[in-house]
């Protein structure tokens, strides 16, 4: 077993007091008793909802190797059978842990924020530095007050490079995250209306996302969306922030990371791009206007790394998706019995992890450019889009304009804010209103044929994810693709 970290560097780190003999070290890092791995360090932490205290005898019977628990909570745990660290906060702990971590760490550093397409940069760019060296990045969405540091504390000693996905829906969230992770090279893939309930106007968003330059190494760069409507306010923010090396990316001709040509396909894209005066050409695995536009800015930084770009460009042919975020299923229809719709295929692209303005819109084109087969339709199935405040029903109001004029006919609409779109649309677009994702399974299933290509798109909260499982139960896979929105 590879040690993450010995028992020795563990309490050293969190200014801990160990209780009982404790093991040579430990293998992984934990917080949650379903996940545990043997060998893992149980981290009891108290979050809004649950307190990790309570699972620590889960935790053992999980195998974990050493329990950290809060000094407080000492007394009401009884008599514990794992080896324990015993710190004052066990979140305070975790952070001190990470900045260990990172402190030991001779990796390049990336990390990403932005309105939309954190995820999906981060993981392209897990992908392509795997074909050059040993990668760590963030696992899923951990991109929050515990999520960095427990993906920090997570950190190998020996990886070569690190990808860090720092999030915020307040203003100060991401200063003292960054402050831990110290990046190299800090990525901002672009500003939109996410969020919006706890801002004023997109500035005060390109504001918060500006506290990233605030963590980044002496000599380190920050990479832009030059295409983006916010960028000069950004590029004014890292300056101020003492960042030297700012470089945009997109189609702007002063782009230090330039898009040249692109060509989309309904599952990949070809590109040409010019990086840092470098011509090269790239395939894309997954499709779509906007993952060309994170892959600008995955190759940019990767080239500030100094990571082989042949390499990296040859590794973009088979990126993948997760769950959630565009991942393709292609499913079989059986027809129905008076023969009018034989079996055919249909194609499900899966978005419902999250949703805002920005993310619908691109997966509306998506959509948009995905072949049907025969007779099928393109079905959009989209939920509310969470915390935009004041500004909700206006900005999910203003969605028709992305489905007025297009190939998508059908709208399957879930959730209160809905409301505001299914009354914008017109009569010519079949429209379907349901109160939330119960209410709108039996209808969704009840109207697919094959041939239809169908597209769910919703703020996670929302719960659509429960269509998608319902047309995975309900129609047999034919294939799955790991084809990104």
């Amino acid at each position: 077993m590879s040690l993450l970290w010995t028992s020795e560097a563990l309490v050293a780190a969190m200014d801990g007091r160990p209780l009982g003999p404790m093991p040579e070290g430990i293998s992984g890092i934990s917080i949650d008793t379903r996940s545990l791995q043997p060998g893992d360090a149980f981290f009891a932490i108290k979050g809004e909802a649950m307190d990790g205290h309570d699972f620590v005898t889960a935790a053992i019977k999980a195998g974990a190797g050493v329990l950290v628990v809060a000094e407080g909570k000492l007394p009401s745990l009884g008599r514990l059978t794992a080896p324990i660290i015993v710190v004052e906060d066990v979140l305070v702990a975790l952070e001190k842990l990470g900045v260990a971590a990172r402190a030991r760490s001779t990796a390049k550093i990336i990390a990403v924020t932005g309105s939309a397409g954190k995820t999906t940069t981060k993981e392209a760019l897990r992908h392509v530095l795997s074909a050059v060296g040993k990668v760590h990045a963030s696992a899923q969405s951990f991109n929050n007050h515990w999520g960095v540091p427990l993906t920090l504390a997570r950190m190998p000693a020996d990886c070569d490079y690190a990808v860090f996905e720092i999030g915020m829906n307040h203003p100060d969230e991401i200063r003292p995250l960054v402050k831990m992770v110290r990046p190299h090279v800090a990525i901002v893939t672009m500003i939109a209306a996410a969020h919006l309930g706890f801002f004023r106007n997109l500035d005060e968003i390109a504001k918060a996302k500006a506290e990233i330059f605030e963590g980044l190494e002496p000599g380190g760069a920050a990479v832009l969306n030059r295409d983006d409507a916010r960028f000069k306010l950004l590029d004014k923010m890292a300056r101020a922030a003492g960042v030297e090396h700012v470089y945009g990316f997109g189609e702007n001709a002063r782009s230090t990371f330039k898009l040249t040509k692109c060509e989309l396909h309904a599952d990949h894209s070809d590109i040409a791009a010019r990086i840092d005066g470098h011509d090269m050409i790239a395939r894309i695995g997954a499709p779509g206007r906007h993952m060309v536009q994170n892959v600008l800015a995955v190759l940019g930084a990767a080239h500030l790394v100094g990571a082989d770009l042949g390499k990296v460009a040859l590794a973009l042919v088979d990126l993948s998706a997760e769950r959630g975020r565009g991942k393709r299923h292609v499913l079989r229809h059986p027809g129905d019995s008076t023969s009018s719709h034989p079996a055919g295929p249909i194609t499900l692209i899966d978005e419902s992890y999250n949703a805002n303005p920005a993310s619908m819109a691109a997966a509306m084109a998506l959509l948009n450019a995905t072949p049907v087969a025969g007779e099928g339709r393109r079905i959009a199935v989209l939920g509310d889009m969470l915390e935009l405040g004041d500004h909700s029903a206006k900005l999910h109001a203003a969605l028709a304009e992305l489905i007025v004029g297009t190939g998508t006919a059908t709208v399957f609409l879930g959730g209160p804010e809905m409301r505001s779109l299914a009354q914008a649309l017109p009569d010519d677009i079949k429209t379907e209103y349901r109160a939330g994702a119960e209410e709108l399974k039996p209808v969704l299933l009840a109207a697919l044929r094959p041939g239809d290509v169908v597209m769910v798109k919703s703020s996670k909260g929302i719960g659509f994810a429960k269509l998608v499982d319902a047309l995975l139960g309900k129609f047999p896979a034919e294939s799955a693709t790991g084809n990104q929105t």
